[in-house]
């Protein structure tokens, strides 16, 4: 991982270049006239003649994503340096001010082509997939500081950490975040790992207080608007880890690489089924979903769960089920995974008329004809959601405590190997992941994996009626929105009173608009409505 600035004395050239999944962050644009570039958008702030006018056109990107995504920044005239890319600028091209193209000098989609037509004759075991992945965690356990690692209880950190142990002399060290929240507390089955592969465990015990606290900071921290939830309990295990450790190993991309989203499973299933009914049918059907309430059909998941295996079981099933509701008018597999994926499936309704650009469904989601609906799904979360929102969220937290995460699933060996599966070892019969879970029961008793998936998420329907409820409130008043003349105000205050009154889960569509309002409070931008 890297991001890196070359001057050629001789050639009079500067080259920058970002590593293969921009796990690292590149900024670079012109300012006054100049060329700056950095690490982080705060220190372009310090460039002579800076102007931080935001650049509106990202917005609806934004409040569909919950990040700034692709090229783009969030300020006009800065952009981000693409993973895998390079930029290369003579002296003239500095002083006339312009912008060359930037050229890939590693390519996901590439090499992911290449590894799947060589298939036939370079068969991928898990055997030789397992070497692969210890190979890679091996190089990444070299360090001259203290080392361990995150661990969820999950199979991707589960992994990770049983591939360090089986390296290391002495007990790895591992690291946790609890919640005082049970809904929302996979504590207990990181320890439970923990225990069997032998690691010295630490599990931080995180009250609302504690991820609150952070709340405040978190425009300073991300430098853009960004609205991941689970970026409170990725600021506080970073934390924590650093009180111990220098240096972190994560299962980062694993769900990227091998399928762990539901999505993956899921969406070619609800496609083949949905695509053969009329458009009317399947509008009648959404009607039918939401004539129960989300809650009710929480209280019949957790009914059936007394009997149901526990890999078929859903955590907020209600929410899915309402989120499928709405995707049921999606015309192409393109465009459902596009629903799915987003946190914000209408942005534009939060925005005012004039302001609203559309959705650029090509020029974020090619189509690749030799990718099957699921690989192509794969490579979209690589390309983008783990690019995006997964490393950015880990890169940001890591950083402001000064610990280096490294993530082994993003060695490129690791993802030419993954690539070069056939997909049934990836996601089959209704499961994500299977090869890596094959390799992990060697390691762990699979009754200690075997759960609902999770993810890193806290109580944010909760937090947002209660102890935030001041903070939102401030926020969403109308001088607060009146300050991003480009939002709907009518229609957030809209949303935010149904939060209040519990009729629909609005928490993550709001966390979307407050880390923007937040965020614009904090850095005070210029803004040009017509940007």
């Amino acid at each position: 991982m890297f991001a890196l600035a070359l001057w050629d004395r001789e050639q009079q050239i500067l080259t920058l270049a970002r590593d293969r999944f921009g796990e690292k962050p590149l900024y670079y644009g012109w300012v006054a006239g100049g060329f700056a570039f950095a690490s982080e958008l705060k220190a372009m702030h310090k460039a002579p003649g800076w102007q931080d006018e935001l650049d509106s056109v990202v917005i609806e990107g934004y409040l569909r994503h919950g990040c700034v995504g692709g090229e783009r920044s969030i300020y006009r005239d800065v952009f981000k340096l693409v993973p895998g890319a390079l930029l290369t600028l003579s002296r003239q091209q500095l002083v006339s001010g312009m912008r060359p193209e930037a050229q890939r000098w590693w390519s996901a989609v590439d090499v992911a082509s290449e590894a799947m037509h060589s298939r036939d004759s370079n068969v991928v075991s898990s055997s030789r997939l397992e070497a692969v992945l210890k190979g890679a965690v091996g190089r990444m356990m070299e360090a001259d500081v203290p080392l361990g690692a995150f661990l969820s209880g999950g199979v991707d950190s589960s992994l990770i950490v049983a591939l360090m142990q089986a390296q290391a002399s002495r007990p790895v060290r591992t690291f946790s975040v609890g919640f005082d929240d049970a809904r929302y507390d996979e504590s207990r089955h990181a320890a439970a790992v923990a225990a069997h592969l032998g690691t010295e465990h630490t599990t931080l015990r995180a009250t609302a207080e504690m991820a609150l606290d952070l709340v405040p900071r978190l425009p300073y921290l991300y430098d853009e608007p960004f609205a991941d939830s689970s970026q409170l309990p990725t600021c506080l295990v970073a934390s924590l880890t650093r009180e111990h450790v220098t240096v972190a190993l994560s299962g980062d991309g694993g769900d990227e690489l091998f399928g762990g989203y539901n999505r993956h499973v899921w969406a070619p299933r609800v496609w083949s089924r949905m695509a053969p009914l009329p458009l009317p049918v399947r509008q009648g059907i959404a009607g039918l979903v939401r004539t129960i309430p989300a809650s009710g059909y929480d209280q019949i998941m957790a009914i059936a769960a007394r009997v149901m295996p526990s890999r078929f079981q859903v955590r907020t099933f209600g929410e899915k089920l309402y989120k499928l509701a709405d995707v049921m008018g999606c015309d192409s597999p393109r465009a459902l995974y596009v629903d799915l994926a987003s946190m914000n499936r209408d942005p534009g309704l939060l925005m005012d008329p004039a302001s609203r650009t559309g959705f650029e469904l090509a020029e974020r989601y090619p189509l690749l004809d030799s990718f099957s609906q699921t690989e192509w799904m794969l490579l979209m979360d690589t390309l983008t959601y783990m690019v995006d929102d997964v490393l950015v969220k880990v890169d940001r937290a890591s950083m402001a405590s000064s610990l280096e995460v490294r993530s082994p699933f993003l060695d490129p060996e690791v993802f030419q190997a993954a690539w070069s599966l056939p997909l049934h070892q990836r996601v089959d019969q209704g499961e994500g992941k299977r090869v890596l879970r094959e390799i992990l029961y060697q390691h762990v008793p699979r009754a200690l994996i075997e759960r609902p998936k999770m993810g890193f998420a806290v109580p944010l329907d909760d937090w947002l009626r209660v102890p935030l409820r001041e903070w939102a409130e401030d926020l969403l008043s109308i001088r607060s929105l009146s300050a991003l003349p480009m939002l709907n105000a009518g229609a957030i205050r809209q949303l935010w009173q149904q939060h209040l009154k519990g009729q629909g889960h609005y928490a993550q569509q709001l966390w979307v608009v407050l880390q923007l309002l937040a965020w614009a409070r904090h850095w005070k931008p210029g803004v040009n409505a017509c940007s």
